[in-house]
């Protein structure tokens, strides 16, 4: 599998970073950064980390399948992710949960049909304390409301 030479750059320092037979160690950081690359981890994927760090496939896919930061299926362009866990939800989680799917048209781990935009409702942000909080791609946004977070979709769709 072939990545962008400032990808395989960083794979190449994130490998020496760890010492002999601690390479597994960067396979989450590496389907990390290859996701966002690639737009989703497959199967060749998993197979060119499993070599990267001298581990089985098995081992990766497991990593994957834990993680529900990693990806199968391509996401949107914008990835919205909106946590409905306690603290979000004491204070409106699951209305603007609830306002991004019909603001957007799709639902859970869902894509619209222009590929611009996923929807994700998460567990937990750490953001408890910002509550209601909503994540778009590795940006994120506290106290959103139904108003604010049509805002955010208007102005991200005036981007393209």
């Amino acid at each position: 599998m072939t990545f962008s030479p400032q990808l395989e750059e960083r794979f190449a320092k994130m490998l020496q970073a760890y010492p002999e037979g601690r390479k597994r160690s960067a396979v989450v950081p590496m389907l990390i950064y290859a996701q966002d690359e690639t737009g989703a981890v497959t199967p060749e994927l998993i197979e060119e980390v499993a070599k990267r760090c001298e581990i089985s496939p098995l081992h990766v896919d497991e990593v994957v399948g834990y993680y529900s930061m990693l990806h199968r299926k391509p996401l949107g362009k914008f990835h919205v992710q909106v946590c409905t866990n306690i603290s979000c939800m004491l204070v409106g989680g699951e209305e603007l949960y609830e306002h991004a799917k019909k603001k957007l048209g799709i639902g859970n781990k869902q894509v619209t049909s222009d590929g611009q935009f996923s929807l994700e409702e998460v567990e937990c942000m750490g953001a408890c304390s910002w509550a209601p909080a909503v994540e778009i791609n590795y940006d994120f946004h506290h106290f959103v409301t139904p108003e604010k977070l049509d805002q955010l979709i208007d102005a991200l769709k005036k981007t393209n």
